[in-house]
């Protein structure tokens, strides 16, 4: 199976190629990241929102963050 490599939360990590956010994220979040999981996303900066991560193709080099959405007045 061919890699590619990306940042995860500023680690260098390997995923397989043509992988989606989706599925980076349950590989490499720690009990998988489900869909339900208070969890945002970011890659390259830009905010993808929850519904988008399954069509969004991750490349070489890209970064994706996690990080516990805020909510709230």
């Amino acid at each position: 199976m061919k890699t590619i490599p990306i940042y995860f939360n500023g680690e260098s990590r390997a995923i397989p190629d043509g992988s989606t956010l989706q599925q980076a994220l349950a590989l490499l979040t720690p009990g998988g990241a489900p869909d339900h999981a208070p969890v945002a996303t970011a890659l390259n900066g830009s905010h993808v929102a929850r519904p988008r991560r399954e069509l969004v193709r991750l490349a070489p080099g890209d970064h994706v963050t996690t990080f516990t959405p805020i909510v709230g007045g």
